[in-house]
């Protein structure tokens, strides 16, 4: 493809001609692979959940020094612990790592923090964090999602089809399954805001699915064009219609979540990261799995309704042309074997009944002769 061919397709001027559909077993061997390890580092690695999960201590204080996060670390792993140190607007220090209750060297911490931040020891606030907060937010999620997924299964299936809502649930859980296996093997911190993050996701996801499923709908209402070109054809051409509009709308998102990625604070880089880690996975998935799962089973729907040939039999009433749903979507007709070959000796004796032989033993008469008035 050259340059200004390339510019065009990008821009909407042309319709690329892409073989999205003719190679899914690509597509589905990467995304299979994706998956195994996803779930590899679930169940090996697990998830590196925070404070908000685990339960702990959430320390802030004013700062008066020129002391940076790396040094505040540097404090806290003298004394065994870690967490996420942040320095805002630079005079006031928010940490969060392991409960400070039952430690016996405590006070000890608290006035190690002060010292370095030219403060008194009582001008730090210390809350412990329960684990039960997390968990809570964690079981309400997962009952709006799982609600979510019926309502929107429901609403795909009556907008369209089943198949579709199928296809669109597949491609659901893959994006959850990838970004989830993600975190767990580069081990970054699960947060609230990661839990927030997957539902946005999911919601981006599916508008993706619904904008290409909407212009396969579109396209498969012409029965002329079904007839043409067979259901599989017409999906590829649907993907290559709208795959631009896919690619833009998912760079114009992945932008702006780049920069908060890049520049953001530690709670903004944690959702930025979830966030960013679900577009590209959805972008993905509404291309290369959605479409692609709705043409298998929509090949499958059709092949179980086609009839199964039967055998004529001789003195057997010949059944009529029936109209069933062929493997492509289309419409047409279908006649037994008996019916064929009856239309055939029928056809060849119109052509040549004038023009018949007389069978052996048969003699021609002659011509009438005119009687003379």
């Amino acid at each position: 493809m050259r340059v200004r061919e390339f510019f065009d397709v990008y821009r909407g001027y042309r319709i690329p001609r892409f073989k999205l559909i003719e190679h899914r077993n690509w597509w589905f061997t990467f995304s299979g692979i994706l998956i195994v390890l996803s779930l590899v580092g679930i169940t090996v690695r697990g998830f590196n959940y925070s404070i908000d999960f685990e339960g702990g201590a959430q320390i802030s204080y004013p700062l008066h020094t020129g002391a940076t996060v790396q040094d505040i670390e540097a404090t806290l792993a003298t004394y065994g612990l870690t967490g996420a140190v942040q320095v805002v607007s630079g005079d006031s220090v928010a940490i969060r790592t392991q409960s400070l209750t039952g430690r016996p060297d405590s006070t000890k911490i608290l006035n190690d923090l002060a010292s370095q931040a030219g403060i008194s020891s009582t001008d730090i606030n210390v809350e412990d964090i329960g684990p039960t907060w997390g968990s809570e937010i964690s079981k309400k999620a997962v009952r709006g999602l799982i609600l979510v997924l019926i309502a929107i299964t429901l609403y795909i299936a009556f907008r369209f089809e089943w198949t579709m809502a199928a296809g669109a649930m597949i491609a659901l859980v893959h994006d959850v399954t990838i970004t989830a296996g993600v975190y767990a093997l580069t081990g970054r911190v699960v947060t609230p805001e990661t839990v927030i993050a997957i539902l946005t996701i999911l919601g981006f996801s599916l508008y993706d699915t619904v904008v290409i499923y909407d212009k396969v709908k579109e396209n498969t209402e012409s029965a002329a064009l079904l007839a043409r070109m067979g259901y599989t054809k017409v999906v590829d051409l649907s993907l290559n219609q709208t795959v631009m509009r896919s690619v833009n709308t998912s760079l114009v998102v992945l932008l702006p979540i780049l920069s908060l990625l890049l520049f953001g604070g530690e709670t903004l880089k944690n959702f930025a990261f979830a966030m960013f880690v679900g577009v590209a996975i959805g972008a993905y998935s509404s291309i290369f799995i959605a479409a692609p799962a709705l043409v298998i089973l929509k090949s499958r729907q059709m092949a179980k309704r086609a009839p199964q040939r039967v055998q004529g039999r001789p003195g057997a009433q010949r059944p009529r042309p029936a109209r069933v749903p062929a493997a492509d979507g289309a419409q047409v007709a279908v006649a037994s074997d008996a019916a064929a070959s009856g239309a055939t000796a029928r056809q060849a004796s119109r052509q040549g009944g004038s023009r018949s032989r007389p069978r052996p033993g048969q003699k021609r008469r002659p011509p009438a002769k005119r009687k003379r008035r």
